[in-house]
């Protein structure tokens, strides 16, 4: 793919997603997921499948295979690189594009973002979270900054790349069938298992 809309989704298909690869090589990072999703999945009825908006090398995917081996995985990812690492995962299908314009060919059980939602540009937030929305049959789960209001965030010496503002709010403001199960924290000086400060809800619809 190489039409963009926003220079959001050129910035992560570009050099500096590849860089970003690189940083998410790291055991203790791997390790903090699988505490994160030990506490979300705990809270679902049993899933066939699950798919990952903007999963880069598939961190939380491997995490999600070692707690259920038999689940069929999927991702939506827009940096080349980070796609050749996702199709190295048992059983998975890739698709290559933004999560902004690519709608899946079918529906999942359980989907999810982990910090993807704060880098979109606001101006195209709520075609992801349709999008979201549209491939879900049942839970969506979403792990991101979270703000009562948005905000921009300089990130890494770079303006309009991080975004923060109530995520999950918008979708239960949008679509009122889907209901808050639970949320929770994890912050960066956990002692055992920090995740920069990321919160999570998950969602159902009913």
């Amino acid at each position: 793919m190489s039409d963009y809309l926003t220079e959001q989704e050129k910035f992560w298909a570009g050099e500096f997603g590849d860089e970003y690869i690189n940083r998410n090589r790291n055991e203790r990072l791997f390790a903090s997921k699988i505490s994160i999703f030990n506490k979300i999945l705990g809270k679902i009825q049993p899933v066939k499948n699950i798919i990952e908006f903007g999963a880069n090398i598939g961190l939380n995917l491997h995490a999600i295979k070692l707690l259920i081996p038999d689940v069929d995985l999927a991702a939506i990812e827009i940096n080349p690189k980070a796609c050749g690492e996702l199709r190295k995962i048992e059983n998975i299908t890739v698709y290559e594009d933004s999560i902004i314009t690519f709608l899946p060919p079918e529906k999942y059980d359980f989907v999810f973002t982990s910090g993807v939602l704060i880098h979109i540009n606001p101006d195209e937030l709520y075609k992801v979270y349709e999008n979201l929305y549209n491939t879900s049959n049942r839970y969506i789960c979403l792990i991101e900054y979270y703000n009562p209001t948005p905000v921009a965030v300089t990130y890494r010496g770079h303006e309009n790349r991080l975004f923060k503002r109530d995520f999950a709010g918008d979708m239960l403001d949008l679509y009122k069938n889907l209901n808050l199960i639970d949320y929770g924290f994890v912050y960066r000086r956990d002692s055992m298992f920090p995740a920069d400060d990321a919160t999570w809800f998950l969602m159902e619809k009913r």
